[in-house]
């Protein structure tokens, strides 16, 4: 089946970061649907088993949790090109403790467990990089968590700029302060300081 991929982005993604020839892309018997959240919409909400996995095709989303006293967490951003999901529900059919939330108005490509095991059966080299994949998520995480535990506040900053260096202008203050776990004043000084050094 010769499919046509309409979607710029995640044809770029399935070439070359996941490894799909278009000869393997045409045996698949079918490419995901994409969908559009507009801004402030939930794409998913704690306490749902989610099974897809959320490919930004564009637009920015959020992963965040909320606390007892209803302040926000947010665990990672997802850009253009990024992969977002929820392990607990798409690896162990957990409800999930996550919100996943449009920033901007986004359009998201769906892939569903269906899709991820047929081209992991069409493609090894899918596979492997999808494997790949889930052991750079948990590097990231571990090196996250090491940030949050042991980093100052300036030095959380400048690895947010280094990791995402084109959210910074596209989020308010107080959601770069809830990624990096300090207050908004927190973070006002921490850039002043560093304007004051420039």
């Amino acid at each position: 089946m010769n499919l046509l991929i309409p979607l710029n982005n995640f044809k770029i993604y399935l070439n070359d970061k996941a490894g799909l020839t278009d000869e393997e892309l045409a045996k698949l018997p079918y490419i995901p649907k994409s969908k559009l959240y507009t801004k402030g919409t939930l794409v998913l909400s704690k306490g749902e088993i989610c099974k897809d996995i959320f490919f930004v095709e564009s637009g920015l989303l959020r992963q965040y949790t909320i606390d007892s006293i209803g302040k926000d967490h947010i665990i990672h951003f997802a850009p253009e090109s990024w992969i977002v999901s929820d392990r607990s529900g798409a690896y162990f059919d957990q409800m999930s403790e996550y919100f996943i939330e449009a920033i901007e108005d986004t359009e998201v490509v769906i892939m569903d467990e269906t899709f991820i095991n047929t081209a992991s059966e069409i493609s090894r080299t899918f596979r492997e990089n999808n494997h790949r994949a889930l052991h750079n998520h948990v590097r990231h995480l571990q090196k996250r968590i090491n940030q949050l535990l042991g980093a100052t506040a300036e030095e959380r900053y400048l690895e947010f700029l280094k990791l995402y260096p084109n959210v910074a202008l596209r989020v308010p203050q107080w959601m770069i302060a809830s990624y990096l776990g300090i207050t908004p004043e927190s973070l006002s000084r921490v850039r002043n300081g560093l304007a004051k050094r420039s």
